[in-house]
Parts: C-alpha cells; sequence; structure tokens
C-alpha cells in the first residue's frame, strides 16, 4: 500500500470508552490528534524468547525502529481479535492456528498515538515471510536482553514497544 492509500484507510474514532463516534481517514484522524484502536501482538518462541522488528524506513511513524512482533490499526468495523490475526497475517506470514492470548488494554496516550491499543501475545517459531513495505528485517530477542534495552531506554526501540515491554513484565 502506498503513503496516500495508508492515509486513505479508514478507521473508527472512538471515545475515552472506547465507543465509536465517527469514522474518518488515517490521515485526518493522525492530524487531528483523535483517539482510534490499534493492536500489538508479542510473538514468542518456544523457548520464550520474542521476536521483534525494524520498521521500514518508509514509514511515517518512527522509521528504523524496533517495534513488537506485529502492530496495526483496526479497520472501521473490525474487531480487536479480527485486526491481530489480519496482521499477524499481513506482517509476517502467520496463519493463527490457535486463539491468541489478551495480555492488556492501554488506554490512549500522545506517546502512542491516542490508540486505544489491545495487546495480544502468540507463540510461533517461524520461519516468517516479512512484508517487506513495513518491516526492514527481524530477529529474536531474549527477555532479558529486552528488559536490559527497555530499561537503558534504548533510543532503537519505539516508545511504545518500550511501554508495551514494561506492562508485560508488570502483568507477567
Amino acid at each position: 500500500m502506498g503513503a496516500l492509500e495508508v492515509s486513505q484507510e479508514l478507521l473508527d474514532v472512538v471515545d475515552e470508552n472506547d465507543r465509536v463516534v465517527a469514522v474518518k481517514t488515517r490521515g485526518e484522524i493522525h492530524a487531528q490528534g483523535l483517539m482510534h484502536r490499534a493492536v500489538h501482538i508479542l510473538v514468542f518462541n518456544q523457548q520464550g524468547d520474542l521476536f521483534i522488528q525494524k520498521r521500514s524506513m518508509n514509514k511515517d511513524e518512527s522509521p528504523g525502529l524496533w517495534d513488537t512482533s506485529a502492530a496495526g490499526h483496526v479497520d472501521s468495523g473490525e474487531d480487536y481479535v479480527g485486526c491481530a490475526v489480519r496482521e499477524l497475517f499481513e506482517e509476517l506470514g502467520i496463519t493463527v492456528q490457535s486463539p491468541l492470548e489478551f495480555l492488556f488494554k492501554l488506554q490512549p496516550k500522545i506517546v502512542s498515538g491516542m490508540e486505544h491499543n489491545v495487546v495480544y501475545s502468540y507463540v510461533d517459531d517461524g520461519p516468517f515471510q516479512l512484508q517487506e513495505e513495513e518491516i526492514d528485517e527481524g530477529k529474536w530477542i531474549s527477555k532479558v536482553n529486552m528488559d536490559r534495552r527497555v530499561e537503558l531506554s534504548d533510543p532503537s526501540l519505539t516508545q511504545v514497544v518500550c511501554q508495551i515491554w514494561g506492562q508485560f513484565r508488570q502483568f507477567k
């Protein structure tokens, strides 16, 4: 999808209680700082390592930074879990075979682009087919190494992955 096509995606605008109040394009929502919905998925292998992706340099937000395994905006009329299943397939080539594990929901903040973020986990050992337009590379990282990078405020990580990882480690 080109940048123009992406900015024209229709997303639900939601209120602080995650109720739909309007439908606008992604471009309008981001330009106006409106609340909307997104998902992030943490993919772990059987050994418990986390798969992280390096965002494409062509991305409009956080280009070239390491992020969660897969993520995306919830399309208008789509639900969170349907979006997560779609994003796993689109970004990593994963056909979901078992239920995703719901981890937690983050309330909208400026740092996360005013998104209601629902975070899931999934176990898959790969190999993955990375979506070239969105992802420059991917790699496995141990929980200990991820903890260290987040604790040190590693500038090569997105702010959102640091927020999600911190919440995940408190949760688990």
